[in-house]
């Protein structure tokens, strides 16, 4: 490829030839890519004052990525965590673009050694059973959204599903009867199956009964019958939580999201005793340290192993070091 490589053709190979052809990417990641070049190409666009299709590849460098990149956080308020997400996606585009345009490799190089940032781990956010249950009363079920929503989130507590899993669910996903549970496609192309409980079970018979919209064909679907948009399932979240609230206070504090609820569940189980290997292979984790987080989160489990501890018994005293440089160290 010559030195003045256009970028739109070699972008359009990245996403037909490695993403979906090669790697077989999940959906999932194919649209989270796109959005990212989307961000990325209007960015561009404004500062080399040229379209995307007439970009060449050498003024796709470095400074205007990491520019990019600290655009997304400072000015529009994107969290370190989705920003390094965007560099996933550009990182993956470089490492086939070093593949296919070898006289760009000293330009490659230095895009792939642009660092992910580093972040404070928070711990992770789940609700309370009264959390639960004010929130799943909080909709008018006197209205077809009000008995979907009700549905959605219930089905969201008790499974454990993403987001993108549970906008995505079919009716035929459904599995009724002896031993009913749900079937997904999660991430990284896993198949899984999640038991559904007595209680859900019987809230589902009840919405397969209503008049269907669109083609029939998605369990959740929107007023108009299509796929429920992101904002639209927060939306609906965030109307719930604001009603629920009025009944229990506790909410006003919280933000309640899809993976909120599954977080929800995973604390359930976890201190309902079941083993984190079950855990993970109920939320569908790739590994079960990924179930560590909500070890981390709870802090009845904590005092719980403190209550088994015996407290030590020294006596009390103050530290004092014997060195005056030693003295100076601690003070920082």
């Amino acid at each position: 490829m010559n030195k003045s490589a256009s970028f739109a053709p070699l972008l359009e190979r990245f996403f037909i030839q490695r993403l979906m052809q090669q790697r077989q990417a999940s959906p999932h990641t194919i649209s989270s890519y796109r959005d990212t070049f989307r961000q990325f190409l209007k960015f561009a666009q404004q500062r080399l004052h040229k379209q995307p299709s007439r970009m060449s590849f050498e003024e796709i460098d470095a400074p205007l990525i990491v520019a990019f990149l600290d655009d997304l956080e400072k000015r529009q308020g994107l969290s370190v965590r989705s920003r390094n997400l965007r560099l996933t996606a550009i990182h993956s585009f470089f490492r086939y673009a070093a593949l296919e345009t070898p006289p760009h490799s000293a330009q490659i190089q230095r895009v792939l050694a642009i660092p992910s940032k580093r972040f404070t781990r928070t711990l992770v956010h789940f609700l309370t059973r009264p959390e639960v249950d004010a929130l799943l009363a909080a909709p008018d079920q006197r209205t077809w959204s009000g008995r979907r929503d009700h549905a959605f989130m219930l089905v969201a507590v008790q499974t454990g599903l993403r987001l993108s899993e549970m906008t995505g669910l079919k009716r035929d996903d459904l599995i009724l009867g002896v031993g009913a549970h749900v079937r997904v496609i999660g991430k990284g192309r896993r198949e899984r199956c999640t038991p559904i409980a007595k209680s859900t079970l019987a809230v589902l018979k009840a919405w397969l009964r209503e008049p269907q919209r669109g083609d029939g064909d998605l369990l959740f679907p929107s007023a108009r019958g299509e796929r429920l948009t992101v904002h639209g399932v927060q939306y609906l979240l965030n109307k719930h939580r604001e009603m629920a609230s009025r009944v229990c206070p506790s909410l006003q504090q919280k933000r309640v999201t899809v993976h909120c609820l599954r977080h929800t569940m995973a604390m359930d189980l976890l201190q309902a005793g079941v083993r984190r290997s079950v855990i993970a292979l109920w939320l569908g984790h790739e590994s079960v340290e990924t179930t560590q987080i909500y070890v981390e989160a709870t802090l009845a489990m904590k005092e719980e192993a403190l209550a088994k501890t015996s407290p030590p018994c020294g006596r009390q005293g103050r530290y004092r070091p014997a060195d005056q440089l030693l003295d100076f160290l601690n003070s920082l």
